[in-house]
């Protein structure tokens, strides 16, 4: 049992909002040079893993940080409010790990050996889930052992200090038909490349490249999960659970940012009418954002996963997305022609946000999610 001073300084230890406050500090001077070079934010995935962050929500006892999402996603937010990149990049490191823990908590699920290492070698897992989802891409062909892999994984952010892809391929099994397998791929393996294609309209900096592999080996034994093609797995309905409250941490973040930023330009003016409805539009925005992001954080820390559970995740998802880039587009107009010079943040905000609109799932297939559940209806029809 923890002693009254241990549990303290184990708090002090675990400030991951303070951590994530200096670090923000550190690395807002230089987000606009990573947006204008398109260059990877490095010092921000550095400061990160000098602070423990990449290893944060790996348990105590596994050699982690010990912390709860909800800290964790609350630090991204406030990297987020700083460089929109850092934020983003590293959420998708932080929803690969959260799950992981949470499969091995309340499901049994053998992901212990991959926690084990994320701590003791502080690795960074990269993500390929916004190229894949549920039906995936590459193909696995069998061989003696194992398989060769053969794909091209979009939006691999922060593969450039990445260590593990965490990916799938589609296998045609004689027997069960079109199957996914889920695996990771060391990112300096025989095979694999990075090809520089992150040339795109915001968070520039999330270094999102495509990772090549060709004919990439994976023992039989590498391989994690197998599921049916195109359908509702397990699997998903607990990335839904869990992910998108890391994803989404970052563009509430950006929205945070723009906000601060349009009522300091506001604060130096004369107030108007116009000026006054336009602040008050921009915090009913901001409102909507906070309250969808709230409930998507607790979903991800007490729901049971499901359809259900995923509907309502994807639903908030949607709504965090709507607020934050009205939250944005508000303050640009709160700040007005200031908005459209580089020099005050906002046009980079805004540039970011509209990445807000491309997770999965989109506005469109969430509405139809929404639709066939609430309708009780077969959601893989």
């Amino acid at each position: 049992m923890l002693t009254t001073e241990n549990t303290e300084n184990n708090v002090l230890a675990r400030d991951w909002i303070a951590k994530a406050q200096a670090i923000a500090a550190k690395i807002a001077p230089i987000a606009d040079l990573h947006d204008a070079d398109e260059s990877f934010v490095s010092e921000g995935f550095e400061c990160l893993k000098a602070a423990g962050f990449f290893k944060a929500l790996v348990p105590a006892e596994l050699g982690g940080g010990g912390a709860d999402v909800a800290e964790i996603f609350s630090a991204i937010r406030v990297l987020g409010a700083a460089c929109g990149s850092t934020a983003l990049a590293f959420s998708m490191h932080t929803h690969l790990v959260a799950a992981a823990t949470w499969r091995r908590e309340h499901q049994n699920a053998p992901t212990e050996g991959l926690l084990r290492r994320v701590a003791a070698e502080d690795l960074i897992l990269v993500s390929s889930g916004g190229s894949d989802w549920l039906d995936s891409a590459g193909t696995a062909e069998k061989v003696e052992g194992g398989f060769r892999i053969t794909a091209r994984k979009a939006f691999s952010s922060g593969c450039q200090m990445g260590d593990l892809l965490m990916t799938s391929a589609i296998y045609d099994d004689p027997d069960a038909g079109p199957t996914v397998l889920h695996f990771g791929v060391p990112l300096r393996a025989e095979g694999v490349t990075i090809n520089e294609t992150w040339h795109v309209l915001g968070m520039r900096g999330t270094g999102s490249q495509d990772v090549v592999l060709d004919r990439v080996f994976v023992a039989d034994a590498g391989i994690a999960g197998r599921r049916p093609q195109g359908k509702w797995h397990m699997l998903f309905h607990v990335i839904s659970k869990i992910a998108f409250a890391s994803i989404y941490a970052a563009y509430v973040g950006v929205a945070d940012g723009a906000r601060q930023r349009a009522l300091e330009i506001a604060c130096g003016r004369k107030p108007n009418a116009d000026l006054i409805r336009l602040v008050g539009e921009m915090e009913n925005a901001h409102a909507r954002a906070e309250m969808a992001f709230r409930e998507l954080v607790s979903i991800a820390m007490t729901a049971e996963p499901g359809p259900e559970t995923t509907s309502r995740a994807m639903i908030r998802r949607t709504l965090i997305a709507q607020a934050a880039i009205e939250t944005v587009e508000k303050a640009m107009e709160v700040a007005g022609g200031a908005a459209f010079y580089r020099k005050t943040g906002l046009e980079r905000a805004f540039r970011d946000v509209q990445g807000a609109r491309c997770h999965p799932l989109q506005e469109g297939p969430q509405l139809a999610l929404a639709g066939r559940v609430a309708l009780g209806l077969d959601i893989d029809a």
